[in-house]
């Protein structure tokens, strides 16, 4: 028995110090800063349109350094990534709330900001795939039209 509780307790021991941690764990907790995650949002295209212009540089280069091209290329691809988080684990997980239908105005709101959360989410994915810049100034509209959303009464 002393063996079997001796392994589970490895065993969960391993499992939980091997999650990893988010700046918010998805608890009420009230520490949140809305206009921060839509300036970290921001920051995100920002640096996704700098490491585009990067890579487009470096591809036409002879001979190519691809070293920093790669460099550049999980540059972009990380910061799409952490848009999408911000998306999904932040405003959609923990800031927007289910409205129900026969709430007229309030689930007109709720549909917008949803809208506008998914268009930002797939112009992201989008600009992780290409280095199209026209992802990056939509991701810049929508990140616009989402705040005025969000924020509106």
């Amino acid at each position: 028995m002393k063996k079997y509780l001796i392994i589970m307790l490895v065993f969960l021991s391993v499992i939980v110090l091997n999650q990893k941690v988010f700046a918010h764990c998805e608890i009420p907790c009230g520490i949140y800063d809305d206009h921060m995650r839509i300036h970290m949002m921001e920051e995100d295209v920002t640096t996704i349109e700098k490491s585009m212009n990067e890579i487009l540089n470096l591809q036409k280069q002879n001979p190519v350094n691809y070293n920093q091209l790669v460099r550049w290329i999980q540059n972009k691809d990380v910061h799409a990534d952490k848009l999408s988080d911000i998306v999904t684990q932040y405003f959609m997980k923990q800031r927007i709330k289910v409205v129900s239908r026969s709430n007229g105005a309030s689930f007109n709101k709720y549909i917008e900001q949803l809208t506008l959360l998914h268009q930002i989410m797939v112009h992201s994915m989008q600009a992780k795939q290409t280095v199209d810049l026209s992802h990056v100034e939509a991701l810049r509209s929508l990140i616009s039209q989402f705040e005025k959303a969000y924020f509106k009464e």
